[in-house]
């Protein structure tokens, strides 16, 4: 099973985002496609919260308002990127609803979820709940500046708003008033050695990710999960369920919507206890997509939650409805992607949508490029020189001239796909096929531990073996001899097939052209869709959906080498990639100055009328 980090929906998301949670867990599903395995790959927009609550209110509209419009946005972007998701739903829908409810209820049932106190902000001008996510001061821990009321990004470390030093409102910069409020607690320190246990046995990870997560285990106390706010789930409890101003916490439903999204698939294809094969089975392992500052909510938070559920903590306890239900196998966080030097940020116009930048680029540059230059194991720097480079050098002039080389090769000489002549072939002749063969195991090994950079990387070897290959044996200069000519020549174009197979993961749509470069027919990369459809349990709810026909078979192709086919009509090619003129990379440093600039001022006018007031 394929999880996917759920993308906020209160505003777009930019090319940082889906470095971290799109493309490569697209890229682990399709794979494992290809190696014959069923996979379910789910996700959705997150949409409960403060920043939605609060970024409504700027705005004059309600959160369900922002959330659809955001929802839109983000399911265009997700699906032109060619990101294979079963369903990308979203957490407003009453499905969703029921089973973190249910996730709850189980959970008090147990005995790891109790009520207690805590303080909240309230802010001293209107007397409103201050979001914990606009509270911002020195942390308590690190000390360093800038940490939120609810977590700091420089050390990970889970917060409350209280324990900021200095701690200022994010809306108006007043400091804020603290005071006693009753609320829902998940007992974490009941959870914990459970949690530490299971971390224990993992193997495989990230060193960095399973560092960072054991030492989330040094000290642990509970966590509410319920807030002052009127937006969310409403608290499945007597006395709570109705009241308008309590609602769960955006962090505990989150997460349960990867199993919400297993269920409202399952119902959406009529099998609706399908999603058991994936949650009840124990041999079914879960692989978690998602950036580094979402570990905290991936290796402790969710695991406790099911752990809570299921009855496996130090209080004991039983499985509810949903039985019990499988942990992660393993949490596949990437580090940060900065721009040009610089930390993404929308407010400041330090930011490339991923809208805008697919609307310029092609879609498999822009995959290329954080596949092979993304923060997989350390922090990385989106430069628009090194985007150019990546696309002219790599992909144009290595892939895909070699694919028009040998295609083209093949249609002036022969018209379709020439025999091999045993007889004809070389010791170099087979290298090249024997490495071929061999680099379904070197690349499938490294995507299997989740190195993709280096799976990348050792596919562009092969492409560039295969370019040394064709100088070395110039077909072009092959005139006599034309059982020899079709034997380069067939021996190139399987050495290219097997390349476009070991590049499909990465590259789906160029792969399609590539394999219809050479002669197939049909499908090869299946690609996502957008649907409407409506809520299961609201008959007035709407919303689109991304999903698939993804399941193997004629369309769906190993991986594994598929002999090409001899007799195969060979047309004339067309340019697969195109260079970027290198022109461009000033031009976007223009804009992106330009656009900087022009949120500076704004800015700047901003607080100038806020002061005035």
């Amino acid at each position: 099973m394929v999880n996917v980090a759920w993308p906020y929906a209160n505003g777009p998301r930019h090319v940082g985002h889906v470095a971290g949670f799109g493309v490569p867990s697209d890229v682990y599903a399709r794979y494992e496609r290809m190696k014959g395995n069923d996979v379910l790959m789910v996700s959705g927009t997150d949409e409960h919260g403060t920043p939605i609550l609060v970024e409504a209110d700027k705005e004059g509209i309600t959160p369900q308002e922002l959330a659809n419009r955001y929802n839109r946005v983000i399911v265009n972007d997700l699906c032109n990127l060619g990101l294979s998701y079963d369903l990308f739903t979203r957490t407003t829908t009453k499905n969703h609803e029921h089973v973190v409810q249910e996730m709850f209820r189980q959970c008090l049932e147990n005995g790891y979820i109790y009520k207690g106190t805590q303080k909240v902000a309230i802010s001293p001008s209107t007397g409103r709940t201050l979001p914990d996510r606009y509270i911002e001061g020195e942390c308590p821990i690190c000390h360093a500046q800038g940490a939120r009321g609810d977590q700091c990004d420089n050390c990970g470390n889970e917060l409350d708003p209280d324990e900021l030093i200095n701690p200022v409102s994010k809306i108006n910069g007043e400091t804020p008033i603290f005071q006693e409020s009753e609320h829902y607690f998940l007992d974490l320190p009941a959870l914990a050695e459970a949690n530490l246990a299971w971390l224990k046995t993992r193997k495989d990870w990230r060193t960095a990710v399973i560092n960072f997560s054991v030492g989330l285990f040094k000290e642990v106390k509970p966590r509410a999960i319920t807030r002052d706010i009127d937006w969310g789930i409403p608290i499945p409890v007597p006395g709570w369920i109705d009241n308008p101003n309590k609602r769960l916490y955006v962090w505990f439903d989150a997460v349960i919507g990867y199993l919400s999204a297993s269920i409202e698939w399952a119902r959406r294809k009529g099998q609706p206890e399908l999603w058991r094969d994936w949650w009840n089975d124990p041999k079914t392992p879960g692989y978690y997509f998602l950036g580094k500052d979402n570990i905290t909510f991936h290796s402790q938070i969710w695991p406790s939650e099911i752990l809570a559920y299921n009855g496996k903590g130090s209080k004991g306890g039983k499985p509810g409805e949903f039985g019990e239900l499988n942990m992660p196998e393993q949490v596949v966080a990437s580090e940060f992607m900065t721009m040009e030097g610089k930390k993404f940020s929308s407010s400041r116009g330090i930011v490339i949508y991923v809208k805008d930048l697919l609307a310029r680029y092609p879609v498999d540059a822009v995959r290329y490029y954080i596949s092979v230059a993304g923060p997989e194991n350390s922090d990385a720097d989106f430069t628009w020189s090194e985007f150019v480079r990546h696309n002219n050098e790599e992909l144009a002039s290595s892939w895909g001239n070699l694919v028009n080389r040998v295609a083209n090769l093949i249609h002036k000489n022969f018209g379709e796909i020439p025999a091999l002549d045993e007889s004809e072939m070389t010791e170099q002749d087979h290298a090249l096929l024997d490495e071929a063969l061999e680099m379904f195991n070197t690349v499938g090994d490294l995507l299997d531990r989740h190195h993709q950079k280096n799976a990348l990387l050792e596919a562009m070897r092969l492409v560039g073996d295969i370019n040394k290959y064709i100088s070395a044996t110039e077909p072009w200069k092959i005139k006599d001899n034309p059982a020899r000519l079709g034997t380069v020549l067939h021996v190139a174009a399987q050495a290219v097939s097997d390349a476009n197979h070991l590049l499909a993961p990465f590259l789906p749509h160029s792969s399609q052209k590539v394999w219809e470069a050479l002669g197939g027919k049909g499908t090869f990369s299946p690609m996502p869709h957008i649907e409407e459809v409506t809520d299961l349990d609201d008959p007035s709810f709407s919303y689109p959906i991304i999903t698939g026909d993804y399941v193997l078979g004629e369309n769906v192709h190993p991986w594994a080498r598929e002999t090409v086919e001899v007799g195969a009509a060979v047309a004339k090619p067309k340019p697969i990639f195109a260079k970027i003129p290198p022109e461009v990379v000033q031009e976007e440093l223009d804009a992106f100055a330009e656009q900087m600039a022009a949120r500076k001022k704004a800015e700047a006018e901003r607080l100038a009328a806020e002061q005035a007031k």
